[in-house]
């Protein structure tokens, strides 16, 4: 029985491995810690099934049973640890400290078939927890927490709606692996890793292709599940904000595509640093923006506006020559069905309206200079 669900869960995870190869959704950077997060579990697996056949009291078999115990308890830990590299690859670059619950259960895991720390084998082959097995425990249940926090944080920082899936997988995997920390012939810990792993790779790879290549702004898709969120949510107030750079064909014209492809970047960087947290910025297409918004006070929408228009003012300032950008606004109070038809020809609307004034300004400033 052992042996089926053991090679279920090693067929599935190099399955994921070349699931991780061949991935052009997960951004590249995660793929490492990915793929020793799988490693390291595949040896664990590997190492808890040495211990299942070890077990033999009429077979010799104590030497191999140390073994696959210290690769068990020295690993495990370190498996959340990988899985929070992929959320936050600089984590423990500035917070080393964090590592020292895991680093004390590897020591004191090597040291127990002379002391017996954290397991004992006995002369007769026999398992027990040793006096310490509460050093792995806290090593464990602390990476987890790690774990939990730092997808806290991804989906916080990014304002997308990933976090409370990440926190029922991050949850999941808490309770799942705990199971055998209490009942320890419960072999249920690394089927729930498994899947876990295949999990976090679905969710991840759906989280990295929802951004805009170009500008790291999310992308027409992710905006248009947004948008379908919101019809779902029916009574839920937000508001629409549509940006359109002017006269954006010149600039293409006039200095090249590579040119304007810093310009798009440029301009993207200053509306994402413009908006606060309650603003998710989108790249709609082309020289096209987009921010879904929770607040539908017309003046606080207004105030991020011009907090925009300042900051490609003060770039223009330090001689960066970026074009001027046209936006318009649609506020939906709720209370039904939103009509995303009349929203959005709202907002176009208004934007059109400073593209008019925006023309006539420029058309001026030639007539002046002739």
């Amino acid at each position: 029985m052992y042996l089926a669900t053991y090679t279920i869960d090693i067929t599935a995870l190099f399955y994921l491995i070349g699931l991780l190869h061949s991935s052009t959704a997960l951004k590249f950077y995660r793929k490492k810690p990915f793929l020793i997060a799988i490693i390291l579990t595949i040896i664990v697996i590997l190492s808890e099934a040495g211990t299942v056949f070890a077990d033999n009291e009429y077979l010799n078999l104590r030497s191999i049973n140390l073994l696959c115990n210290i690769l068990g308890f020295a690993l495990t830990p370190i498996i959340p640890i990988a899985i929070t590299l992929i959320f936050d690859e600089r984590i423990f670059k500035s917070h080393k400290l964090l590592l020292l619950p895991t680093l004390i259960n590897i020591v004191t895991t090597v040291l127990s078939p002379l002391y017996g720390y954290i397991f004992y084998i006995d002369p007769n082959n026999l398992y027990s927890r040793g006096d310490y097995f509460f050093v792995f425990i806290i090593a464990y249940i602390i990476n987890l927490l790690l774990l939990l926090i730092s997808t806290l944080e991804t989906g916080k920082n990014y304002n997308y709606p990933i976090m409370w899936k990440l926190l029922a997988l991050s949850l999941f995997t808490l309770l799942g692996t705990s199971i055998q920390l209490v009942f320890p012939l419960a072999y249920s810990s690394w089927h729930c890793v498994t899947l876990s792993l295949l999990l976090y790779f679905l969710l991840m790879s759906e989280f990295d292709s929802s951004f805009d290549a170009l500008t790291g702004l999310y992308n027409r898709a992710a905006f248009d599940k947004a948008i379908k969120q919101k019809a779902e949510s029916r009574a839920n107030a937000f508001s629409v904000i549509i940006l359109d750079i002017n006269d954006f064909k010149n600039v293409n014209d006039t200095y090249g595509h590579d040119y304007g492809d810093n310009i798009i970047k440029l301009v993207a960087a200053i509306i994402q640093k413009s908006f606060n947290k309650q603003y998710t910025c989108y790249r709609f297409g082309g020289d096209e923006f987009s921010v879904i918004s929770s607040e539908t006070d017309q003046e606080k929408i207004e105030h991020q506006l011009r907090n925009m228009t300042s900051n490609l003012e003060a770039m223009r300032e330090k001689d960066y020559p970026l074009p001027t950008v046209s936006y318009g606004f649609s506020i939906f109070r709720g209370g039904g069905k939103p009509d995303f038809r009349k929203i959005f020809k709202d907002a176009d609307d208004q934007m059109y309206h400073y593209k008019k004034i925006h023309k006539a300004k420029a058309s001026q400033e030639k007539t002046k200079e002739t």
